[in-house]
C-alpha cells in the first residue's frame, strides 16, 4: 500500500525535526569541548547520531511505502549556553517538543487510517519515553549534587556507548 501525501508531508516535516535535533545535539557537543567537557560532549554525539538514525529510519520508511522525500532548509541552532545543567534543561525542552511532534504524527496516522505508519509511529512514541527519561535523568544528577560534583556527572555520561 501507498503511502499518500498527506502522511507523505507529515513524515517529511517530522524528519526536518530529527535532522534539526540531530545539529542541535551536535552543537551542544561543540560547547561541550569548547568548554572542557568531555563526558558530556560524547554523550551529545551519540544523541546526535541518534536522532540522524531516526530521520534516516523515517525516509527509508516513506520511500519503501513509494513515498518521496523531501529535505528542506534546517534552521540554524543556537551556539551558547550558560552552563552544562543549562544545556540538559532545553535538551529536555526540546525531546517533549520532539514527543508532542511525534503525538501529532501518530494522530495523523490514525486520521488517515494508516495502519502501517501507525505502527512505525508507535516505536517512536515509545522511543521518547525513553529520550525523556534518559534526560531527566541527567537533570535528576545535577539536581541531586552540588555543583563540585559536575566533572563527576561529565566523567559518568561520557561512558554512554
Amino acid at each position: 500500500m501507498d503511502i499518500n501525501k498527506k502522511m507523505q508531508d507529515a513524515f517529511n516535516a517530522q524528519i526536518k525535526e530529527e535532522m534539526y535535533s540531530s545539529n542541535l545535539y551536535l552543537q551542544m557537543a561543540f560547547w561541550f569541548r569548547k568548554e572542557g567537557w568531555r563526558g558530556f560532549a560524547n554523550w551529545m554525539v551519540k544523541q546526535s547520531e541518534e536522532e540522524k538514525h531516526h530521520a534516516m529510519d523515517m525516509a527509508n520508511f516513506v520511500l519503501s511505502r513509494g513515498g518521496e522525500v523531501l529535505l528542506t532548509d534546517i534552521p540554524a541552532v543556537k551556539t551558547e549556553w550558560k552552563d552544562p545543567q543549562n544545556v540538559f534543561e532545553e535538551a529536555m525542552a526540546h525531546e517533549q517538543h520532539i514527543s508532542d511532534l511525534i503525538s501529532k504524527l501518530a494522530n495523523v496516522a490514525d486520521e488517515e487510517n494508516d495502519r502501517a505508519s501507525a505502527n512505525f509511529c508507535d516505536k517512536y512514541v515509545e522511543e521518547q519515553v525513553e529520550e525523556e527519561a534518559s534526560v531527566r535523568d541527567i537533570l535528576n544528577l545535577f539536581r541531586h549534587r552540588e555543583g563540585s560534583a559536575i566533572p563527576h556527572i561529565d566523567e559518568m555520561i561520557g561512558e554512554r556507548e
